[in-house]
Formats: C-alpha cells, sequence, structure tokens
C-alpha cells in the first residue's frame, strides 16, 4: 500500500504536533489478493496482500508482481497497543514500472533510515540517515490499516517518511469525501470514499504546485458500518508513478466440465 506505499517529495514540519491513531478495530490473521490496472482499466500486475499478528504485534506485507517483471514488496510491522504505532518498514520497488528503482528501510526504535537507489545514471546509492524527531504516527505501510479506525466526520493527518531519494518527512491529510453506493451480487452496500492529500509543507509546499511538483492525491474506498475493510484505492505508488488502481481480486476455478 502504499505505498505505499504512497512515496512522495520533501517537507518540513513540527512532528511534535503528531498523535498516533487509537486503536478501535484489532488488526489480526488477513489474506487477500489483489489486482492493480491502470487507468484505462488494463491489468498491470497481480497483488498479494498477506498479515499475521503475534499478541499485540502485526507483519503486513503487501506485494505486487508487474506482467513487465516489476517488483513492489512492502511489509510493515506494527504494536497496537491502544494506539497503532509502526515498528519497521521495508519496501523494494524495482523493475521498468518504477522511474528510481528503490529499497527502503525504516526502524523506529533508532530512527534510522537507510535508502538504497539507482539514480538517473545507473549507478546505485546508498543513503544512510538518523532522523532526530520522528513523529509516532508515522504510517509508512499503515495506511489502509488506519483508514479502519479513523473518525470518518473528523480531519485526520498523519505522517510519512518518504525517499525523494533521501528521507524526508511529509504529512498526509485523510478527509471523507462522503458515502458511495456499490453492489456486491446484485446486494446493495456502501462505501466511505477518503481523499489523502500530501502536505510538502514549508516553503517548498508554496513552491511544488507553481512548478508541477506536488504529489497527486490518493482516493482510498473502506465498506461503511461495523466492520470496515479495503475496497479499493487510486493513486500512485511512488514519486513519479501515474495513478494505478488497485482492486479485491476474486478467485477462479477450473471449469470442471472440460
Amino acid at each position: 500500500m502504499h505505498a505505499k506505499t504512497l512515496l512522495f517529495v520533501l517537507a518540513a514540519f513540527n512532528p511534535l504536533l503528531a498523535d498516533p491513531i487509537p486503536v478501535r478495530h484489532p488488526q489480526g490473521l488477513l489474506r487477500g489478493f489483489l489486482v492493480l490496472r491502470a487507468q484505462d482499466g488494463a491489468m498491470l500486475a497481480t497483488g498479494d496482500l498477506s498479515q499475521v499478528s503475534n499478541g499485540a504485534q502485526v507483519t503486513n506485507q503487501l506485494v505486487f508482481r508487474f506482467k513487465d517483471g516489476s517488483l513492489h514488496d512492502e511489509t510493515a510491522v506494527f504494536s497496537q497497543r491502544r494506539t497503532f504505532r509502526l515498528l519497521s518498514y521495508h519496501l523494494v520497488q524495482k523493475g521498468p514500472s518504477f522511474k528510481r528503482p528503490t529499497e527502503m528501510r525504516l526502524n523506529t526504535s533508532n530512527r534510522q533510515v537507510a535508502i538504497r537507489y539507482t539514480d538517473d545514471d545507473g549507478k546505485e546509492k546508498t543513503e544512510n540517515e538518523r532522523l532526530e524527531k520522528l513523529p509516532a504516527d508515522v504510517a509508512n505501510g499503515l495506511v489502509i490499516t488506519l483508514l479502519n479506525d479513523v473518525d470518518p466526520k473528523l480531519k485526520t493527518t498523519v505522517s510519512m517518511v518518504a525517499s525523494t531519494p533521501k528521507a524526508r518527512l511529509v504529512k498526509l491529510e485523510i478527509s471523507s469525501e462522503g458515502e458511495e453506493a456499490f453492489s456486491v451480487a446484485g446486494a446493495p452496500h456502501k462505501a466511505i470514499r477518503y481523499l489523502i492529500k500530501v502536505d510538502i509543507g514549508g516553503i517548498s509546499g508554496i513552491i511544488a504546485p507553481i512548478i508541477g511538483k506536488q504529489p497527486p492525491d490518493t482516493r482510498i474506498w473502506i465498506t461503511s458500518g461495523p466492520a470496515p475493510g479495503f475496497l479499493k484505492s487510486e493513486g500512485p505508488l511512488c514519486e513519479g508513478c501515474p495513478i494505478w488502481r488497485v482492486e479485491l481480486a476474486s478467485p477462479v476455478w477450473p471449469n470442471k466440465s472440460e
């Protein structure tokens, strides 16, 4: 997920204002299959989501395998004692679908970030940094999980460590755009559509829209009601990535008559 997944450009803000999201729906065992599509509906990648818990510690992994051989592999380990806290994060993006192949590791206990990437000249480089002020609400790999627990009536802000390729902190502003109807096998249901905007902050945030560097918005649909769950998302997986759509995939069984 972003992606994570949601990786964007620079930021400067006061991390002391950040608060972690309270746990309303504890996370546990989960397995799901996804499909990633271009905006015209063409299938680009198949996805595999798995999650396991060990007491209050949860490990969530999302893998997209692209038809062109590219790979997006994102793992987040977090705790859920009263609030969600990211413990560690590992992201691998490589292949022709990604403008800048990147591997990023984040350890929140020692605030260390290691980023290995390939520059425009094809040279592999490594950036190691210790973030002196890492917010408690850093949400790398956790955005979809947190959307199950936020109050849709309120605006929520969380933090993210982005690879630019240097490590930078950005804010994600999450707000609800209201409910949207959908159906499953003809049965009506409703989803909450969330809008996620990247706040670069500081002078960079003022200049970014002018020079075309403002990251595009992301939208994520979550089932409404007492048991929220992910339905689909539309947004980039990395800095410079196009808008891609992620949806749930259904299993296809072989035709026994054949």
